[in-house]
């Protein structure tokens, strides 16, 4: 059987990789203007740092017309500059850097396709000057940065404006075709047609070439922006670290819940049952009727600590979860809520995750559908359960007020912890207004 033929090209495609280049080349254009910006910061931080090399200087060599009141007048200015104004500006200064380079990678990813990871150590605690300087000069990522900006002033940038210096070019070649001969075509073309040409040539190019150059620039970008491997594993560790804490505390919060469930309900409900039917066999004898009646109370609180017990281990690691897979027991969840929830899911015939990712997906999902219940005065919500790339991906989305915060103890920083237990993250919609629309990732393997 013969292969079958490509399509054919349509005549809209060129003009589409025209338009998307142009895109490219305006992009270009902004990514040079953060360049501009970025040398700005550094000059200004180098000549601080001359600035004050120049004054110490002065006090320490000093010219031979100083005068000793001269030189105590610049010693003083020197002191006060090297421990109040200098550190102030070059934290300053390294704060707009770090925010640049932030904004560099935060384009990269969203123009280019080329994400770039935040490399930065966490914030310590508490403030102050000194504390905000050291912590910025023993960060790894601000010499990083600092490079970065010294190799986009010098070199980098090129890539980034190599199509619209094209199309300058190519301006110049056919406004100013008479301008001189800028490629030899044939012994039976002149210069001015060859340059008319050549700048026709370049006008077509340079939209063509300027993707793949502004990919090039957020590679070399990457390159220079994106944490090196030490700080990758460092910041793994620190994230292993805080997870473990987290969900070693979680579990230790679950097991006295569940040790305050069972003393206060079913345990309770045992004993009184308990008493009830060594009274009763006291009674049997001598009043049978009254003993009937203890006997009947007792199977009812026997009936009521059955269906304490089945709660909680409902709480604990529900049935139908178990038995029927993490969408039925949404959908079962579901039945119970008073909102109106559709449900829709990709996992039928697939597969099933792993059973605690699926334990931590089914109670994240519970506990957002609570939080629509009780704080968003929502009608109805949309639940839409995905498997893609190695990632479990549930959304729930509701037609409530919004407004809401992982930081006002809505339930979402506790779901934050659960996921962050399995790499898992969380990402909330929230305007005021409404709707609310809530995404969970978690990284997992069907079975």
């Amino acid at each position: 059987m013969a292969p079958a033929s490509p399509p054919p090209r349509r005549k809209d495609d060129f003009l589409g990789r025209m338009a998307t280049g142009l895109t490219a080349i305006s992009r270009g254009l902004a990514f040079s203007g953060l360049m501009l910006a970025g040398l700005g910061l550094l000059a200004v931080l180098i000549g601080s740092v001359a600035g004050l090399a120049s004054g110490v200087g002065f006090v320490i060599v000093g010219p031979p017309w100083a005068t000793g009141r001269t030189r105590m007048t610049v010693l003083v200015l020197m002191v006060l500059a090297l421990f109040v104004v200098f550190p102030l500006l070059v934290t300053v200064l390294l704060g707009w850097t770090r925010g640049l380079a932030s904004f560099t990678r935060r384009l990269a990813g969203q123009w280019c396709g080329v994400p770039i990871a935040e490399p930065y150590r966490p914030r310590p605690r508490g403030r102050g000057i000194r504390r905000r300087l050291a912590w910025q000069l023993t960060d790894p990522a601000t010499w990083r940065d600092l490079l970065w900006l010294t190799a986009n002033g010098t070199v980098a940038w090129m890539l980034a404006a190599a199509p619209a210096a094209m199309i300058l070019l190519g301006l110049l070649g056919v406004t100013r075709p008479g301008g001189g001969p800028v490629v030899a075509v044939g012994p039976l073309v002149n210069g001015a047609l060859g340059t008319f040409l050549f700048g026709i040539a370049l006008l077509i190019a340079a939209p063509l070439v300027a993707p793949t150059l502004l990919r090039g620039y957020a590679l070399t970008a990457r390159a220079m922006l994106a944490p090196s491997d030490r700080g990758q594993l460092a910041r793994r560790v620190e994230h292993l670290s805080q997870t473990r804490t987290e969900t070693l505390d979680t579990g230790a919060a679950e097991i006295r819940r569940i040790e305050r469930d069972l003393h206060d309900g079913a345990q309770a409900r045992l004993v009184a049952m308990g008493m009830t039917l060594d009274a009763a066999g006291q009674l049997i004898d001598e009043n049978p009727k009254a003993a009937r009646a203890l006997l009947i109370e007792a199977r009812d609180n026997s009936a009521k600590a059955l269906q304490e017990l089945r709660a909680l281990v409902r709480g604990i690691h529900p049935p139908v979860l178990a038995d029927r897979g993490l969408a039925d027991a949404i959908r079962a969840l579901a039945l119970d809520t008073p909102l109106r929830i559709h449900l829709a899911s990709d996992l039928n015939g697939r597969g099933r995750p792993p059973a605690p990712v699926e334990s931590a997906a089914y109670f994240a999902v519970s506990e957002l559908i609570a939080n629509v219940t009780k704080h968003a005065r929502a009608s109805q919500a949309w639940v839409d359960i995905r498997h893609a790339g190695g990632l479990l991906k549930i959304g729930v989305t509701d037609d409530g007020h919004g407004g809401a915060d992982p930081h006002k103890g809505t339930g979402l920083h506790g779901i934050e912890r659960r996921l962050a237990a399995f790499d898992g993250v969380l990402a909330i919609g929230s305007p005021p207004g409404g709707p609310t629309s809530v995404t969970m990732e978690i990284p997992c393997v069907l079975s």
